[in-house]
């Protein structure tokens, strides 16, 4: 079975992380697979010597000099190196830390069904070092409970495992700023499913500034406005999949209406991380909360001004 992992490596990525994610990718259980991993790396100049250093670690890169279609077509410009033996395909970032069975775990859920377009796993923080990693670590705890509860199972950056063929056919949205809600978006509209494996997880490092949660926020919401131009496909689909649509796309943008509901926060923090040092995070989940509802009022402010928004570096801990 031919499987290929699929890492887009934007111009703000340093080298200490992308050798940690060669390392960490080559050390999964790719037992029984014939598998490659493709970094495709936006030179950030002429002399970029990230994808000699790269190539050296035995792994297949391709270069672009061009931001054309930011991640979603780093990503299609990767396909168009597969040939059609290829039957799954994974894609990670280069923060991104699956265990080691996150894979075969992946592939054998969509196996087994046959509408399935994606599956992947709860998500976790890797990097909890400060106030604001630590809140959006617990952020995450919610998240993965609403994406057990939801139909419409959208895995951020499409961090998971596909069927080669569908990604092949439908590709990415480059004009869409965010291209993994987009593509989930139109695969559930058609009636395929995204299948969340309980039995295996994915760490990632979140921002470890409130400035970078700001901006990767607004970006988020500015998308997600993209989305409603696929309305009426998606009240044709599925009920279910309508309604999780529906919530996940007018919530989010009145996130304030949730500040109520952190009086309880103090003691689901102490059941969950048994630790009181860790109720200092009510605090960052109040910041968190106010600085998530500026980004959706100036993502709304953007998008009816047609300014569009800017793809920013976010600090990694290295």
């Amino acid at each position: 079975m031919k499987v290929v992992a699929i890492i887009p490596v934007s111009q703000f990525e340093p080298i200490e992380i992308i050798l940690e994610s060669v390392k960490h990718l080559k050390s999964l259980d790719w037992n029984g697979f014939d598998y490659k991993l493709i970094y495709v790396v936006d030179k950030k100049s002429n002399n970029d010597p990230r994808a000699e250093v790269l190539r050296k670690e035995g792994v297949v890169v391709l270069e672009r000099n061009t931001t054309r279609g930011r991640r979603g077509g780093a990503i299609n410009d990767a396909l168009n190196l597969l040939d059609e033996s290829v039957e799954y395909i994974a894609i990670f970032d280069v923060d991104s830390k699956p265990e080691r069975d996150f894979v075969i775990k992946c592939i054998e859920a969509l196996e087994k069904e046959d509408k399935a377009y994606i599956a992947s796993s709860k998500r976790y923080i890797s990097n909890p070092i400060n106030l604001v990693s630590e809140t959006i670590e617990v952020e995450y705890y919610l998240i993965n409970f609403l994406l057990k509860k939801s139909a419409f199972k959208q895995f951020n950056g499409l961090i998971g495992v596909l069927k080669a063929k569908l990604l092949r056919k439908y590709r990415l949205n480059e004009n869409a700023v965010t291209e993994d809600a987009d593509f989930a978006t139109r695969m559930h509209s058609m009636g395929y499913k995204a299948i969340l494996v309980e039995n295996t997880k994915i760490f990632e490092q979140a921002p470890i500034k409130w400035r970078d949660l700001y901006n990767q926020r607004k970006r988020w919401y500015y998308g997600g406005l993209q989305l409603w131009k696929y309305w009426k496909a998606v009240k044709k689909s599925n009920f279910k999949f309508a309604i999780s649509w529906f919530s996940a796309l007018t919530l989010t943008y009145a996130i304030i209406i949730t500040a109520p509901f952190l009086l309880l926060a103090p003691p689901l923090l102490l059941y969950k991380l048994r630790k009181v040092k860790k109720l200092i995070v009510v605090f960052g989940l109040l910041i968190h909360v106010l600085i998530l509802q500026s980004a959706a009022i100036m993502a709304l402010v953007s998008f009816i001004k047609k300014r569009g928004v800017e793809w920013g570096q976010i600090e990694r801990v290295v």
